[in-house]
């Protein structure tokens, strides 16, 4: 059964509304009725007419007073206001015109241009409700595609992230007790370039860019990469090498984070007193992702196994960090690392130094044991 047009007729006179009633019915509209202007809204809110019909003159809120205030509300402005008056002057018109007004219907009513008036709101009506419901689909629309390229870009992102992962392991393949250490580091220094402030794009190129930083290693012999002792000033100029070995390899990438890589691999062993390698730059003349990153790579050294080393405890660890701020780190990068603590430790527990957490846990994208 097609549902009846709604019509809400407001008249602070008894006999007005009956009239209204007698007229209205017959041409197939369910009437609605309010007394004055506060039942207004009342009503409005309850039936949701499609035309109201209203009186101006009235005791407490007048005509020009309502159709202003449900004009103003977004829930109720496109319902046509039909203004029903004996007011014949020019400027009562514009004032309800400037209230929002969108017809007028002269008293006494004659039933010929009340059945035009209304069939013309409602097609107003009509109009405004097809546009509301197609904004409606269309904004619909836009978050369901919308949604579906954010997962289509998370999916690229975490594949290519993956690939990193797995090609910059290829080059610590060597180094069996390096376990997780990529993946470790390369969160530990997104966490802290967060803390940092920098925007959501740098942040995911230092996520992207950190696991490259030892890439030069692939270049360090076995005998001096693998041995379980102190090296010699020989082969710790060798060690060295692997900083400017990497630069050189990611050198002349054309992706931006392929070029924050380069940068990454080069600078994370400069130091902030200048007494880092390969080119003992200073402070700010370092670059800051070298700056993050170093303290995510020494932090994640300090807590692992290594052929030379056993792994530190978290509290032995944070004393080096403190003791070494504003001479191997930033202070600034230092205050942000530990700005960050729960995250840090968070980060650690979920990659352990496991053959098959590096892969199976990739970007902690799958489920935790």
């Amino acid at each position: 059964m097609e549902k009846k047009p709604k019509i809400l007729v407001v008249d602070d006179e008894e006999q007005n509304l009956r009239l209204m009633e007698a007229l209205l019915v017959p041409l197939g509209y369910d009437v609605v009725v309010a007394r004055n202007g506060e039942e207004t809204f009342d009503r409005v809110a309850k039936t949701n007419p499609d035309v109201i019909l209203l009186d101006i003159l009235m005791p407490g809120l007048n005509g020009f007073e309502v159709a202003k205030k449900l004009k103003a509300s977004e829930g109720t402005r496109i319902i046509p206001i039909v203004m029903v008056t004996s007011l014949n002057d020019v400027e009562d018109r514009v004032r309800a015109l400037e209230a929002g007004a969108d017809d007028f219907l002269a008293k006494p009513v004659e039933m010929t241009e009340l059945r035009a008036r209304v069939q013309s709101s409602l097609k107003i009506k009509a109009y405004y409700d097809h546009m509301r419901d197609y904004q409606k689909k269309l904004e619909a629309e836009v978050a369901r595609r919308t949604a579906q390229l954010k997962a289509a870009f998370e999916k690229i992102r975490g594949a290519s992230l993956e690939t990193i992962y797995r090609l910059s392991r290829a080059a610590e393949y060597k180094d069996e007790d390096t376990g997780a250490h990529i993946l470790r580091m390369s969160n530990y220094s997104s966490v802290v370039a967060r803390k940092m402030g920098l925007n959501g794009r740098v942040v995911d190129s230092i996520l992207y860019a950190a696991p490259m930083h030892d890439v030069g290693k692939i270049g360090t012999p076995d005998r001096i990469l693998l041995k379980p002792g102190k090296l010699t000033m020989a082969e710790c100029e060798t060690m060295k090498q692997h900083a400017a070995t990497g630069g050189k390899i990611l050198e002349g990438a054309d992706p931006g984070f392929m070029r924050l890589a380069e940068v990454v691999a080069l600078t994370h062993h400069e130091k902030w007193d200048g007494s880092g390698y390969p080119n003992g730059l200073k402070g700010k003349k370092i670059p800051l992702a070298g700056r993050i990153v170093a303290i995510g790579d020494v932090f994640d050294a300090l807590t692992s196994k290594r052929p030379y080393k056993e792994a530190f405890s978290l509290e032995k660890s944070y004393e080096i960090i403190r003791q070494s701020r504003g001479t191997h780190f930033d202070p600034d990068v230092v205050d942000a690392f530990f700005s960050a603590e729960d995250e840090i430790v968070a980060i650690k527990d979920r990659y352990p130094d496991e053959k098959e957490s590096l892969f199976v846990r990739i970007a902690g994208r799958l489920p935790q044991p």
